[in-house]
């Protein structure tokens, strides 16, 4: 019989019979798991105390669930077929908490984990049979970019393809991308591609690297400063969570496939109710002090199961997202924030709202607004951003969602803010407010300033403040909440402690029955960016 030679390159597999076939299979497969791309490289990376790719695997996944697809594979340059197993890509299926998931991951032992032929078609290959399983795909990305010299002639270059399979995904299963490292081109783009992306405090996401930016630019650039934590946490937008170790971003994505369903086509993963204390008064963390800030994370703590997964904290600050659970039903939460700006927002609030309203509508979890906000920020800067466009994205994200929307005002209600966070005439399936709640067009002292402007000119100091003051009160006095309970615009006017068991209540009728047939997931072919 004809040898033929082991396809990482090691040496001739002789094919003599059952049982040493199977023997030599064994053996190649240990080598090309355990050996990865070469002693030197698993040394480099135990001496910086980081985890190969297979580890971060089997950290994510069930014990002993790991299905890998083509371990085999290996660079299309004949010269690199030895050095390169698995081409630079490890990936397959398995299951977290015993349901089912697709994982890729860049292998950084083989050539940096960067971008080729072959170890494309694997990611390609795994995302394609994701969609078709309808199972959850997580990437976890730490590329070195495009593989050169196998991409740069024109031929090799021309059997690249830039995703198309999951450009055409229309949100059918959840995608998630742990950034562990730094990671150019192609783990970016699946980022960027991707419902939520988490990212590893010390690592660089961008499109391209320092030296490529230095060599095309002539620009000098630290891998921080061009895709850092802090530039995509806090600046871009471009990542949703932003974690300090490894451990805790595995825990995160676990905790992210146990609240969203394994495809558009089920409904989200519902649980038992922990018992906790919430023995709290919510009236003790709002106090009906109008100007006094509070942190409405400890509000939703009290009102949520568990703790909430917070998504772009570091963005729009004004507005609080999340993922968490309400009655055992997986929600998105919408938030003021009245910390920050007092809970106004502008351009990056209105992104995060509608980045989230995405999710839940192409995922079937419902959405729980929680309204503190005295309207918009204005000005030159917001409306140079395009806050016109993005405010109009918005509402037609609100309007066209068909997943239960559930409002709650807990203090002020201003302007367009107000119809941004489901507010009155916006669909809200429960829109409900509590005692001393203000409802208007402009807030008050906003409303003072505009309307009496001219009186104001003539006065200065303290009694310029106080006619203000004056005037603004009695502005205030039409805001109150029984104007919109008496037109049948609000459902109810609800005790502050009571707002948790309202909204189990509604959540239940709301849920109970529903399939994700009920929902038309408009919104699940709207981009991931824009």
């Amino acid at each position: 019989m004809l040898d033929r030679t082991d396809v990482v390159g090691q040496r001739p597999v002789p094919s003599t019979g059952n049982g040493s076939a199977r023997s030599a299979l064994t053996a190649r497969r240990h080598g090309v798991r355990e050996e990865m791309g070469g002693p030197a490289r698993l040394a480099r990376l135990r001496e910086r105390g980081r985890p190969t790719v297979r580890e971060r695997i089997a950290a994510l996944l069930d014990d002993g669930s790991f299905d890998e697809v083509g371990i085999y594979a290996h660079s299309a340059r004949a010269e690199d077929r030895d050095s390169t197993p698995g081409d630079g890509k490890i990936g397959g299926y398995g299951r977290v908490d015993g349901r089912r998931i697709a994982v890729v991951g860049d292998d950084l032992t083989v050539k940096s984990g960067t971008s080729s032929q072959n170890g494309g078609r694997k990611v390609e290959r795994i995302y394609d049979q994701a969609l078709r399983s309808r199972m959850p795909f997580v990437f976890l990305g730490e590329c070195g970019g495009g593989r050169i010299p196998d991409i740069l002639a024109s031929s090799d270059f021309s059997r690249l393809s830039a995703l198309p399979t999951y450009g055409k995904r229309a949100r059918r299963i959840p995608s998630i991308t742990f950034i562990t490292g730094d990671s150019f081109g192609g783990s970016s783009f699946h980022a960027a591609l991707s419902d939520i992306v988490i990212q590893l405090r010390g690592s660089c996401m961008s499109v391209t690297s320092p030296r490529v930016v230095e060599a095309a630019a002539g620009e000098l650039i630290t891998a921080e400063e061009l895709g850092g934590v802090d530039v995509n946490g806090a600046i871009s937008g471009q990542a949703d969570i932003v974690v300090d170790t490894e451990e805790e971003g595995i825990a995160t994505i676990r905790r992210l496939l146990d609240l969203l369903p394994g495809s558009a086509a089920e409904m989200p993963p519902v649980a038992p109710v922990p018992q906790v204390d919430r023995s709290t008064p919510l009236t003790q963390l709002v106090t009906a002090d109008r100007k006094r800030g509070y942190d409405m994370r400890r509000v939703l703590r009290l009102i949520a199961d568990d703790e909430p997964v917070e998504l772009g904290a570091g963005l729009g600050r004004g507005i609080l997202t999340a993922l968490t659970r309400i009655g055992g039903y997986p929600v998105g939460v919408v938030a003021s924030q009245p910390l920050h700006q007092a809970g106004a927002f502008g351009t990056d609030g209105v992104d995060k709202i509608t980045r989230l309203l995405l999710l839940c509508d192409s995922f079937n979890l419902p959405v729980v607004f929680l309204q503190d906000t005295p309207g918009l920020m204005v000005g030159p800067a917001e409306e140079h951003r395009r806050l016109l466009f993005k405010a109009m994205h918005l509402q037609q994200a609100l309007v066209n969602s068909s997943v239960p929307k559930l409002t709650v005002v807990l203090r002020k209600a201003y302007g367009l803010a107000h119809h941004l966070l489901a507010g009155c005439g916006m669909g809200a399936d429960l829109l409900c407010a509590w005692p001393g709640s203000e409802f208007g067009f402009m807030d008050p002292e906003v409303g003072a300033n505009v309307l009496y402007g001219r009186e104001l000119e003539g006065l200065e100091g303290d009694a310029r403040r106080e006619h203000r003051r004056r005037r603004a009160d009695e502005l205030r006095r039409e805001t109150d909440v029984w104007g919109p309970a008496g037109a049948m615009s609000i459902d109810d006017v609800i005790e502050p402690d009571d707002t948790r068991a309202v909204l189990c209540a509604h959540l239940d009728r709301l849920m109970t029955g529903r399939t994700a047939d009920d929902h038309d997931h408009a919104l699940a072919g709207w981009p991931t960016s824009w």
